[in-house]
This record gives structure tokens, sequence and C-alpha cells, in this order.
């Protein structure tokens, strides 16, 4: 069984995979004061309580964004899961090209994102995650990472409303009846949830030109399943899959494809 996690700044997202299946996924809060004790013992009670004997796992991959945590986790695998995992950097082979002057500055999880897209659909790709922040990559149908955009979140945009302003208040990020909002909360919600949506398409259209082509976009992250459904350029939401990519990248770095 393999052990994959994706450290962000917001959530770590967890998963078992056992062969090419993923058998169980789980969500917590990134907590940057949180020990290699404390994950640990988090983790093995969460697979206790779902009847999943952690003995039995026999790999793990870590990808993270969180430098402050990559140590942590690296230690909390060691200790409880008597494995060193294998931590995901531009140095691995991703199955793409990566066009960009600097692949170290990139995300690793936009990395793990690109390879398992472009392995699943081999085409020119636009792959927009909605985290912490939201972010776009572009692939070519050759397989070449060629960069993308990054704006802040859904979130981080809510938040900032609610703390830099006087009179606005905190809202659920839930989709409202009308565009034209009838009290501050329906507005609110109207220029976030439609905003974004419109923001992904013109992001979206513009990428296109760049391509050359119309790629094939899909949307992953936390919030891409409330956004997907306004946005008129969005073709598939797969929420899994940057743990996907981890299993794929597993894979492919230990010859198993």
């Amino acid at each position: 069984m393999l052990l994959a996690i994706d450290i962000g700044n917001t959530n770590v997202v967890w998963g078992i995979y056992e062969g090419r299946t993923l058998t169980g996924h789980w969500r917590l809060a990134t907590d940057a004061s949180k020990t290699a004790d404390e994950y640990g013992i988090l983790f093995v009670n969460i697979l206790r309580e779902t009847g999943i004997d952690s003995t039995r796992i026999t790999d793990a991959i870590v990808s993270s964004v969180v430098p402050a945590l990559t140590a942590v986790f690296d230690e909390m695998v060691e200790t409880y899961f008597r494995h060193t995992p294998l931590i995901v950097s531009s140095d691995l082979d991703m199955g793409i090209q990566i066009a960009y002057p600097n692949p170290k500055e990139i995300g690793s999880d936009r990395l793990v994102n690109a390879a398992a897209g472009y392995d699943r659909y081999k085409t020119s790709l636009i792959i927009v995650d909605f985290g912490t922040a939201t972010t776009f990559c572009a692939i070519t149908a050759r397989g070449e990472y060629l960069g993308g955009a990054i704006a802040p979140g859904l979130g981080i945009a809510s938040d900032a409303l609610f703390t830099k302003t006087a009179k606005l208040p905190k809202v659920d990020l839930i989709r409202p009846k009308t565009v034209i909002g009838t009290d501050t909360a329906s507005g609110i919600q109207s220029g976030l949830i439609f905003g974004y949506a419109g923001l992904v398409d013109e992001m979206v259209g513009r990428m296109q030109i760049e391509l050359g082509q119309k790629a094939t976009v899909i949307a992953t992250g936390g919030l891409a399943a409330l956004i997907a459904p306004e946005s008129r350029t969005i073709r598939e939401v797969r929420p899994f899959l940057t743990l996907e990519g981890l299993e794929l990248l597993y894979r492919r770095t230990r010859g198993d494809e």
C-alpha cells in the first residue's frame, strides 16, 4: 500500500493506494506548529478508525509547498510507517518536459498535477487548481510544461473582504441564487463565485490564444466543484488529481509503469 501526502498551505490532503486504486483519502488543516509525533499519531489513529492497518503501508511519497513541514513529514513517515518517503521535486521523471527557466520555482503540486493530467489526456491542457491560490498551468500537446498564472484563492479573497473592510461580513462560499445580490452576503457571494468563474474563462481564453489551440481544461482543488458549473471552459473536475499524480510518479520513479 502506498501512502501519498500532498502538503498545501491550507490543507494536507493524503490518501492510501492499494495498487492503482485510491482506497481512502482525508483532508486535514495544515498546521506548521505540529510535530512529527503529533502528525504521526493523528495519521495512525485515522487509519485505525477506518479499518486500515498502518503496518500494511509499504511505500510513501510526499509533495510539499510548505518547506517547514517537509522535514516534519519525512520524519513522521520514517518513525510511524518505517519507510523513507520519496519527496517530489523537479528532478524526478515527470513524464513531461519542463520548459521553464527555473523549474525549482514551480510548486511541486503544480508539477504533480501536470504529470497526472498529461498522462491521462495526452493532449494540450490547462489545469486550474482551486487551492489557497488559484493557479493555472499550461501544457502543450507535446507534453511541455510552459508555465502558467497565479491568482489569490477564493478563501483569501473572501477573508480579505472581511478583514480589510469595516462593514462587510464573512460569508459562506456558496452559490447565490442570482448574480444581482439582494443583500450584502449574496452580493459578496456573487462577486466571488461568478467573478472567479469569469476569471477562469478569461485566463483560459488568453492561454489558448498563446497555445494556438483549444486546450482541454480540467479543474482540481477543494473549491473546484463550486466554480466549475459556472465556468464555460472547464471540461472536467478531478478532485484527486494531485493524489493521482503522486501515485503515478511513485510508479514511474520505481520503474513500475
